[in-house]
């Protein structure tokens, strides 16, 4: 409530309990005194007997220091209570303690309210209570010995009935509207029984519910007792010391009344509160005062706490059996569907499955403004008026009522039919709704006396009020247009099915539009990847022409030696695409360069070994070996006459490599080259460079011969592992030749690249530049050593490395101070790493100005200190 507001100027109505202070009454019973200090001990409040005991006028204590009125000792106590509250939550109990040192004994309750402690004191009884552990112990044995639920409600108010002396106990049991139901009672005899009776919602205020929870007992020892000022009413600030926890807080004239129209004198209350939440209460009534001793009062509601994690066990117990089934009939429902097409109006086909999921007298599927109906449900006529209700509410939430005509107001035209309504929506736009519907039952509810009988307007301290009713007797109302209740497993269960057919759906509504962007995204790639090798395959073509033109001797020859090289990459390629980029034998890129080269002559060359399949990736590199091979054989070599022969044989050694030798014989003598040409180095370097494999050529008086180590990587055997279709294929990224002067004379660089022809290439065109040392790497791990070692000026890096990238190292060249520049097929489609830094990304093919200008560009950036800046 709103202190600001003055109470007399609020409308009276039945909300008038809900706005009353109840723990700003400013009073305490009259069964002990209160003392009130501030956290350095001062007094701030006292009850106004609390001058008795000291001997003192109670307004001439507050200011005074609480070490002036109590002893060190029990000041020692009372902090030691304190220390082990919970967060300052709750409150602690002393009892039997001399609180004076004279002898006089108490029972003291201590709690925090705000920043001020309230200290409370009643006289403690001369003869000790029974020891109250072990009347619980006691009392739990007998409760848990209890097969049901409802045996152990009963047992419950019995048991508490004879450990207080009460004359009634009840079990009172709240419904979500706040109203409550009696479900078990203890009664002396002669007193008319409350049990099965039901009781209005304003009967226990919100406000009084929400404090139950926080202080979970309640003792009113006398209804006709005259309480007690506190005084003063209101601290410095002006406001009233706050009673939420306290055990002698007075008790709202309202409700005195509403004890004294029930007959009532005293009374005790025990919150059962379950999962944070007002269950119930153990409400006791005696018609003539009582008071239970603080002790006693304590193991009572160490007993309700106890209780409340029994119920909540047996609760649970109960739910997760019931949800098991529900569980399993749910797994079977959603197998089903998902064996179907999905689709929304294929839900129609398994109605019965849905009623048997969550039981009901009616189930519509109502999916883009068309309704399926199955037993008792609204007409196709008053279901689109149902559905724009269920549009208002939250799209994403399960909605359920047990009387859908108080918010539905047309509904109640239908109501025989429709009573009850759980909706869960299954799609956003449009809405679409499955509906179980269960009929009006029709009861009747015992209140305890008429709830909604006329009340008198009498005056009071805040201005008129209402008085609480006066009857109590039995009364019977017969409830129409309400449906059995949606149990908590019931909306369990909706919530489930709810996420679950969304799941299915958006999997299955869904799938034409991801294979759509699965489409695009595919294409994306493709077009990205035929960018790549096309860039690759022109920087390889620039780089074989530019390798070739040392050893022709005239335009036609230069024009044959290019064009055997681009047909031997060609007929390797053919080979790849021809099998889906499958693997091939090794006899069969062999043969294909022979019968290319040589054609009726091919019958001269023998081949022989076992069935070696060569990978994609490998193609290339031993097609352009091969036909080397082949063409100098056929110029020089053994295939130079008409008597020659060549013996190709291959094996499988020790390691796991396939060896292959080649031996020529019959032909003319051999002596070694005078000069190392390009066709010289593409097989003597090419399979170590792009496979990391072994060669070597022996120039013998009777014949060359060579031999040619593939590793395991390379190729698979038949009957070790099948051909693998989509191998990789290499990644040929080049750097391009270049002419003119550049300030890279001196200077030493870095060349990762993977790619032996394109590696080649760009060593001549650094070295035609000047610079002076050129490290070569074809791996991350193989340029980290180099950086380790060696003290560099620049690097190019080469972003795709086949099985990896280059990026890697930039952080180590950042380290190290040395400038890169990046070379891609890739375009601009690639995302460089933060460590880049602003190093530029030259495309292939390159012209060499512009290699060389990102080169300087990167060296000037450096500005002696080396990196990606």
């Amino acid at each position: 409530m709103n202190l600001a507001t003055d109470p007399k100027d609020l409308p009276v109505d039945l909300s008038n309990c809900d706005r009353e202070p109840i723990h700003l009454l400013g009073r305490i019973q009259n069964v002990g005194f209160l003392i009130a200090v501030s956290m350095d001990w001062m007094v701030q409040h006292v009850s106004a007997n609390a001058g008795e005991r000291f001997g003192r006028p109670s307004s001439d204590l507050p200011g005074e220091p609480l070490t002036s009125l109590l002893s060190e000792r029990a000041i020692h106590a009372i902090r030691g209570r304190l220390q082990v509250l919970s967060n300052l939550e709750g409150s602690e109990r002393i009892f039997d303690f001399d609180l004076f040192d004279t002898g006089e004994r108490f029972d003291i309750a201590v709690h925090v309210s705000g920043d001020t402690v309230v200290i409370e004191a009643e006289p403690a009884p001369s003869v000790p209570a029974t020891n109250p552990a072990a009347l619980v112990k006691s009392v739990m044995m007998r409760v848990q010995k209890t097969e049901t639920l409802a045996k152990l409600y009963r047992e419950c108010v019995r048991q508490l009935r004879a450990i207080t002396g009460f004359d009634r106990v009840m079990l009172y049991r709240f419904a979500e509207d706040g109203s409550g139901n009696v479900i078990a009672e203890s009664v002396r005899s002669g007193i008319d029984s409350f049990h099965g009776l039901n009781y209005p919602a304003t009967d226990i205020p919100a406000q009084a519910r929400a404090l139950y929870v926080r202080n979970q007992i309640r003792s009113i020892a006398d209804v006709e007792m005259p309480s007690i000022p506190i005084e003063p009413q209101y601290d410095a600030h002006g406001r009233p010391l706050d009673l939420s926890m306290s055990v002698l807080r007075s008790v709202s004239p309202i409700h005195v009344e509403y004890l004294r129209n029930m007959g009532v004198r005293a009374s005790l209350s025990i919150s059962i509160v379950i999962d944070g939440k007002l269950w119930g209460l153990f409400a006791l009534h005696h018609y003539a005062p009582r008071h239970l001793p603080m002790e006693l009062r304590s193991a009572a509601e160490l007993f309700a706490q106890m209780i409340s994690l029994v119920i909540e066990g047996r609760l649970f117990k109960e739910r997760r059996q019931s949800e098991a089934e529900t569980r399993v009939k749910h797994d079977r429902f959603i197998a089903k569907i998902v064996s179907s097409t999905g689709s929304i109006e294929s839900i129609v086909d398994f109605a019965e499955d849905l009623r048997d999921l969550v039981a009901c007298d009616g189930l519509a599927i109502y999916t883009r403004g068309r309704a399926r109906t199955f037993g008792r449900c609204p007409t196709a006529d008053e279901l689109p008026g149902l559905a724009r209700f269920l549009n208002r509410a939250a799209s994403s939430k399960v909605f359920s009522t047990c009387e859908l005509g108080a918010v539905h107001p047309p509904a109640q035209d239908y109501r025989d039919r429709a009573a009850g309504l759980l909706a869960i929506p299954i799609s956003r736009s449009p809405r679409d709704y499955i509906l179980f519907f269960r009929r009006e039952i029709a009861r009747t509810v015992t209140w305890a006396g008429n709830p909604s009988e006329a009340k008198e307007l009498v005056p009071g301290p805040n201005g008129l009020r209402l008085t609480p009713r006066r009857s109590f007797e039995a009364w019977k109302e017969t409830v129409y247009g309400q449906a059995e209740a949606w149990t908590e497993s019931d909306l369990r269960a909706a919530e489930a099915l709810r996420i679950s057919i969304l799941e299915v759906l958006l999997r299955f509504n869904e799938e034409s539009e991801r294979q759509q962007t699965l489409a695009a995204q595919r294409q994306e790639l493709l077009i990205a990847e035929l960018n790549h090798r096309v860039r690759n395959i022109l920087s390889l073509i620039r780089a074989l022409v530019t390798q070739s033109r040392a050893g022709a001797r005239s335009i036609d020859d230069f024009s044959d030696i290019i064009a055997g090289r681009i047909q031997a990459l060609a007929r390797a390629h053919d080979q790849i695409t021809n099998e889906n980029f499958s693997s091939q034998p090794l006899d069969a890129i062999i043969q294909t360069e022979v019968q290319a080269y040589l054609g009726q002559k091919a019958d001269r060359v023998l081949l022989d070994g076992p069935d070696v399949f060569v990978e994609a990736a490998a193609f290339s590199t031993l097609a352009l070996v091969f036909h080397e091979m082949v063409t100098n054989s056929a110029k020089y070599g053994g295939l130079s006459d008409t008597r020659g022969s060549v013996h190709v044989t291959w094996r499988i050694d020790e390691d796991e490599c396939c060896v292959i030798d080649w031996r020529e014989e019959g032909g003319p003598p051999v002596a070694p080259p005078t000069r190392r040409g390009f066709g010289s180095t593409i097989i003597e370097r090419s399979i170590p460079h792009d496979l990391g494999g072994e060669a070597r050529l022996d120039f013998k008086l009777s014949g060359l011969t060579a031999r040619f180590v593939l590793p395991p990587s390379s190729f698979t055997l038949v009957g070790q592992a099948s051909p693998r279709a989509g191998a990789a294929e290499t990644d040929p990224d080049a750097p391009a030749p270049a002419a003119g002067e550049t300030p890279l004379a001196g200077l030493s660089a870095l060349l990762v690249e993977d790619n032996l022809i394109i590696s080649i290439d760009a060593e001549e065109l650094l070295r035609e530049k000047g610079v002076a040392k050129v490290f070569a790497a074809t791996s991350v791990s193989d340029a980290n050593g180099i950086i380790g070692r060696e003290s560099l000026d620049v690097a190019i890096l080469d972003v795709n490395l086949g099985a990896e990238t280059s990026f890697p190292l930039t952080e180590t060249l950042n380290a190290a101070g040395v400038p890169f520049v990046f070379v891609t097929g890739y375009g601009e489609r690639i995302d460089f790493p933060p460590e880049a830094g602003a190093a530029e990304a030259v495309k292939k093919p390159f012209a060499t100005g512009e290699l060389i200008a990102a080169l300087q560009r990167a060296l000037a950036r450096r500005g002696g200190a080396g990196g990606a800046a």
